[in-house]
């Protein structure tokens, strides 16, 4: 199985802009596992083709519409809040970060299974292009920040193999789809926002956006009482400095939760390291008149720090996993060619299964 995924991850090409140099050849297998190898392999590459694709076509509505394209393949019934309607439909810290963008930030729904299944919920940060907003990124920083919506190129990857395997779950995948802009409605430094669980957030820095749209997608699982909520965010650099691009750190309100994924990808050969939700460094996150600020006081434990904002939008009785992934390969390997990558996606996969069984 895992000779022939990595046979066919090196075959993949991102053609959407130019035709490959050759048709790609094709692998005869027994049918068991060309199944099972080719819903891994295409996952792993609609994770990689939303990543690659830039932001000019694929900004909030096109994420919307590609989530879409999969829920109408699957079966899935998917609805969107878009606009002033996160107002409305109080998702306030969504609307925030996205409403400098001439294109509208959206929170995408995507729904599945029988009612009576426990509940999974997936989030993905879908931030489609970031700048940095008012903390503008200097140039080097803003080149590659199309695959800021990683995390939700990998839930929406995810749910694909969970309804293709039919796991006996009912299935709710959340992402806040937002470009972090730069106008004169942008949200500032300094400022409070509001956010969904009722949390007042002070902006620290506008950089530190996925953290903050992620809060009210996670406040909104949290009400429907999920078995679990797993999120995968390209969430923070200083997950690269400790880790280095290939090894997400994963955290989680349950250490036995964290200890077996990391057993599951060293077996999946889709590596993850556990990293603990160390609550003296709340400390950090305080503000002097907001519940939170979005930011540490200083740069260091910055994804231990960035965890722990999120942890304050779940619930204690919830299930969590947060998956920090960096979903790109800078260096060509064989069957990791440069660009958007799935990291955790198999690992988490995988865990889902031994979870919840096969229906």
């Amino acid at each position: 199985m895992q000779a022939s995924l990595g046979w066919g991850l090196g075959c993949y090409k991102f053609s959407l802009y130019c035709k490959p140099p050759a048709e790609t050849p094709s692998l005869a297998l027994g049918e068991d596992i060309a199944v099972q190898a080719e819903q891994l392999r295409a996952a792993q590459c609609l994770v990689r083709d939303l990543i690659n694709t830039p932001t000019e076509d694929m900004g909030p509505l096109q994420l919307a519409d590609a989530m879409q394209t999969q829920a109408d393949a699957l079966g899935a019934h998917m609805s969107v809040v878009h606009g002033d309607e996160l107002l409305s439909e109080n998702f306030p810290a969504i609307h925030a970060v996205g409403r400098a963008s001439e294109r509208e930030p959206r929170l995408l729904k995507m729904e599945w299974g029988d009612k009576h299944a426990p509940l999974l919920v997936l989030c993905g940060k879908g931030v489609c292009f970031d700048t940095g907003g008012l903390n503008l990124k200097p140039a080097a920083g803003m080149r590659l920040m199309k695959k800021d919506m990683g995390g939700a190129a990998h839930v929406i990857a995810l749910a694909k193999l969970v309804i293709e395997y039919q796991l006996p779950v009912r299935l709710l995948v959340l992402i806040p789809a937002v470009e972090n802009s730069v106008s004169g409605n942008s949200y500032r430094p300094g400022d409070v926002i509001a956010s969904r669980k009722g949390l007042s957030i002070e902006i620290g820095n506008t950089d530190a956006e996925g953290r903050v749209v992620l809060a009210d997608a996670l406040a909104y699982a949290c009400e429907h009482e999920p078995d679990l909520v797993m999120d995968f965010a390209t969430l923070t650099g200083a997950a690269r400095i400790a880790m280095g691009p290939d090894l997400p750190p994963i955290f989680s309100n349950d250490i036995s939760i964290a200890n077996e994924l990391v057993a599951i990808g060293e077996r999946a050969e889709d590596p993850l390291w556990a990293l603990p939700l160390y609550q003296p460094y709340n400390d950090l996150i305080k503000s002097r008149i907001a519940d939170l600020s979005n930011v540490g006081k200083t740069s260091y434990g910055g994804c231990i720090t960035a965890a722990l904002f999120l942890q304050h939008f779940v619930t204690e009785a919830t299930d969590w996993v947060h998956i920090d992934t960096f979903g790109w390969n800078q260096t060509a390997r064989p069957g990791r060619p440069v660009g958007g990558e799935a990291l955790g996606l198999r690992a988490a996969f995988d865990y889902l299964k031994k979870r919840y069984g096969s229906a």
